[in-house]
Parts: structure tokens; C-alpha cells; sequence
């Protein structure tokens, strides 16, 4: 099949690109606006494929997506192009609504055009995906798991532009029959991860000798998700999942804020050993909370297990351990992110 696949520059959607390069026989076309998280870099080793195409484009520009539907002719539409990052949200919204809202808009209804010129045996196989999130469900207390049933309740600028575009996606099912499909994740981990978020951020400000800043009293609980099992759980989606429904992709691997740190400190002690020999949690500092910051999110993935085959494979301590690795082998990527493009200092403190 042919994967048109937006924002496939970021890290989930790289993930997804570099899979289908080297597990499958689909053609892909990565499109990207290259916007700060966006990165050409977390493709290099698979842009020298015969299967793989890049078009620079916004989503929020219908004639470049028309172009470029028009160009390869997509199966499917997996669409994960996104501001995705809670923090920044705090300080702009604005932006938030615009791509994930006005650019899902956009891209339903260039998918809608493209779908309705297919012949009816090509109407069958296309599919158009959409790639969100837990956090469109609020926050959870200290027991319960999100289902894909669940009703939202978003607390933030970033989950509440992704529920509403969540809304569009299915909406378009329901009054135009485009054959949307709807997977919400949990946090997800691991190598190309832009490091803004906790786990990649925790590893270079180790690596740094700097202050290792946990919110609130590190209590916050994720559901963490390995982002190569992440990759194969859409892959199953797109593949065979029935049009109209929604999957949650969980990891089952639930852990408390400050103990994902901890974790991230013990594979260091062991790997990369401080020089002065003392224990990386020695740098742990608990800093203000984050404005509207969620309690907990926990995923039940039961359902894409029952009715795709789906699993995760990675555990919590072998993914960690991978994602480190992988930082301290893969220097030049993040360096260069750390001087050009985000120095790893705090954002959303506006409130």
C-alpha cells in the first residue's frame, strides 16, 4: 500500500516511517512542515529508500495537501502531524488550535476529495487514521482505565485542541462515510524523542551535571509506551481495523513521575557512571507543578489486543534502558537540537 504520512518528521511519526521501511513492503510519502520538532535527522538512515518520499507542507495549506495527495495517490492517510508538547500549549494555544484543530479540518476534508475520486474497489482498501491521545480524557484517580468509550474531559490548550479534532475525524465518518479510524495513545518513549519531554529531558540534563527537575512531588502517574511498539500497534490499525472505530494503545506499564526518573538515574549509575562516583538521583530537584497538571492516565488496550493481535513486547526497564543507550550513542542528534533549537530551558509557566 501507499502511506501518506503526516508529520512524520516528529518522533512518533518517524517511528511509524522507519518501520514500514524496514517491516514492510509499503510505499511511504513523509509530510512534514519541518517545524522546530520536526527533524530530517530522525530519518536519515531510511531516506535513501526507493519507497520513501519527503514533501516539505503544512496541513493547514489544503492546496500543498491536495497537491500532494494528487502526487502519490495514498491507501491510507495516517495523520499524526501535531503540536503535541502540554508545556508550550500553556504558553500558546493559539498555535495549537490552528494545527491540530484548523490543520485536521483541513486534512479531512482533502482526504474526503481524494477518497470520493477513488474507483469503489480503491474506496474499500482507503483508510484515513487518526493519531491522538489519552489525554483527551482528563485525568483519572488512583483507580480506573481510559476505554475507548470513556468520555472526554480535557484540562489542557494541547487535549483540548486534540479532542476536537478527534470529534472532526469521527464526525467526517458519520456524515461523509470517509473511512476514518481513531487511536488514542499513552505516553510514549524512547530514541528520536525531542527533548522537551521528561524522559529525553531527565537524560541529557543528567548527562549535563544539571538539576533534574520533577513537577509538584513527582506523584503524576503515565501510562508509558514504547514507541516502536507504538509503531507496529498503527501499522496493525491501518492494516485491519474496521472503519469507524476507535483502539487505545496502552503500554501497561503505569509508573510515578519521579520513579521514571529514577529509573533513568539507575541505568545511568551502571552505564555512565558520574565521575565524582556519586548517584545521578543526586541531581533530582521537585520544582513548582505544572497549571491544570493531570493526575494520572492509564490506558485499557484490551480491545486492540482482542480484535487486532496487538501487544506490547517492551517492557518498561528494557525500553528505558534502550532509550538511554541510544542518547548516549546518538550525540550529534540532540546536540545539535540542544545549540539550534531548544536549550532545554522550562516552559508553561504562564498558567
Amino acid at each position: 500500500m501507499r502511506i501518506f504520512i503526516t508529520g512524520a518528521a516528529g518522533f512518533i511519526g518517524s517511528a511509524l516511517a522507519r518501520h514500514l521501511i524496514a517491516d514492510s513492503d509499503h510505499e511511504i510519502m513523509v509530510y512534514d512542515k519541518l517545524t522546530y520538532a520536526g527533524l530530517l535527522s530522525s530519518l536519515a538512515e531510511i531516506s535513501d529508500s526507493p519507497r520513501y518520499r519527503f514533501v516539505q507542507g503544512d496541513i493547514c495549506d489544503a492546496t500543498a495537501v491536495s497537491a500532494a495527495l494528487a502526487d502519490f495517490q495514498p491507501d491510507v492517510i495516517a495523520h499524526l502531524a501535531a503540536e503535541s508538547h502540554v508545556d508550550r500549549s500553556i504558553d500558546g494555544p493559539g498555535e495549537f488550535v490552528q494545527t491540530n484543530v484548523v490543520g485536521t479540518f483541513v486534512m479531512l476534508q482533502q482526504a474526503l476529495q481524494h477518497f470520493r475520486g477513488l474507483d469503489a474497489e480503491r474506496q474499500k482498501r482507503f483508510r484515513f487514521h487518526h493519531i491522538s491521545t489519552d489525554e483527551v480524557f482528563g485525568s483519572l484517580g488512583a483507580s480506573g482505565l481510559f476505554e475507548e468509550t470513556t468520555a472526554y474531559d480535557p484540562r489542557s490548550p494541547y487535549s483540548a485542541s486534540k479532542a476536537a479534532s478527534d470529534h472532526l475525524a469521527r464526525a467526517w465518518w458519520h456524515t461523509y462515510g470517509l473511512p476514518v479510524l481513531v487511536t488514542n495513545c499513552s505516553n510514549n518513549y524512547g530514541p528520536y524523542h525531542f527533548p522537551e519531554k521528561l524522559i529525553p529531558l531527565i537524560i541529557l540534563k543528567a548527562l549535563a551535571g544539571e538539576q533534574l527537575p520533577v513537577y509538584g512531588d513527582g506523584s503524576n502517574v503515565r501510562d508509558w509506551l514504547f514507541v516502536e511498539d507504538h509503531a507496529r500497534a498503527l501499522r496493525s490499525v491501518f492494516e485491519r481495523g474496521a472503519p469507524g472505530e476507535t483502539y487505545n494503545v496502552g503500554g501497561n506499564a503505569e509508573r510515578r513521575n519521579i520513579d521514571v526518573v529514577k529509573s533513568i538515574c539507575t541505568v545511568l549509575d551502571r552505564i555512565q557512571p558520574r565521575e565524582d562516583g556519586m548517584p545521578y538521583s543526586d541531581q533530582i530537584t521537585f520544582v513548582s507543578d505544572r497549571p491544570g497538571h493531570d493526575q494520572r492516565y492509564a490506558i485499557d488496550a484490551s480491545k486492540i489486543r482482542r480484535e487486532l493481535g496487538w501487544t506490547p513486547v517492551v517492557t518498561f526497564e528494557e525500553g528505558i534502558e534502550r532509550t538511554v543507550r541510544w542518547f548516549l550513542s546518538n550525540r550529534p542528534w540532540w546536540e545539535d537540537i540542544i545549540a539550534r533549537r531548544y536549550a532545554t530551558q522550562r516552559l508553561g509557566q504562564d498558567g
